[in-house]
């Protein structure tokens, strides 16, 4: 992992294929929405990738969303997605192009083990106006030895407990942030996907931990899967929503 940072560009264009917005998706935005108190709010997409949450939270939400990501050929996928009352930015978490207090919410979906936390929580809470809401999608830390690829990985889900907070670390970090008012809300989902779904999104590197694994352990694991793989797959997300106030 040292020296080593995932590849989002070089993902690009296929990965609404690989992550595409299936049912566990649409539950973690339901959640989001609710939780953040999203619905029709000034809200900064932190991390927006190729645009599929800033667009749904325009279209389903009416929020006036506002996507920012480090990505050039990420945004360029999300251009070309979103409404045109979508803004767009290329730039980091840690140093936001944007007014101090500018927007009532700010979100992180799947973001937050990618930045500088003590940064990013620190330019999150800049950018919001007083009252106003960080909504933190992650997953649990009982979430990777249970994801469906572990054992085919045997340094997986070890790499990923180093990224990821806990659930108790992860308040923590938010109040050192000056954040008062931290909830953590737990969801679990499990949803079925067949066998060639299951190789696709392995070949195709469906999770930036590949980009962090020994290239040799990645492709040993990729024939095991293709040897051992049943035909059907429970794919099980153990997530937190971590919301707190400006």
């Amino acid at each position: 992992m040292e020296g080593r940072s995932p590849s989002f560009g070089s993902r690009a264009r296929v990965y609404d294929t690989l992550r595409p917005q299936d049912a566990a998706w649409w539950r973690r935005f339901d959640v989001l929405v609710r939780e953040g108190d999203l619905r029709g709010r000034r809200v900064l997409d932190v991390g927006c990738g190729t645009g599929a949450l800033a667009a749904a939270l325009a279209e389903r939400a009416q929020a006036r969303v506002w996507g920012i990501d480090p990505s050039a050929e990420m945004l360029a996928v999300a251009r070309a997605r979103v409404p045109r009352r979508v803004g767009l930015k290329q730039g980091r978490a840690e140093s936001l192009p944007f007014a101090t207090g500018w927007f009532e919410r700010v979100l992180m979906s799947l973001v937050v083990h990618l930045v500088e936390r003590p940064a990013a929580l620190g330019e999150a809470r800049r950018v919001l106006s007083r009252g106003g809401l960080l909504a933190i999608a992650s997953f649990h830390e009982e979430h990777f030895e249970r994801y469906w690829a572990a054992p085919f990985f045997p340094s997986l889900a070890g790499v990923d407990r180093a990224r990821f907070p806990t659930a108790d670390a992860l308040v923590a970090e938010l109040e050192a942030a000056g954040f008062t008012g931290v909830r953590l809300v737990r969801t679990s989902d499990a949803d079925v996907i067949d066998r060639d779904t299951a190789l696709e999104r392995l070949r195709g590197r469906h999770i930036s931990t590949f980009d962090l694994l020994d290239p040799a352990e990645v492709r040993a694991g990729i024939a095991t899967a293709e040897r051992e793989l049943p035909d059907r797959i429970e794919v099980r997300l153990e997530q937190i929503v971590a919301v707190a106030t400006r």
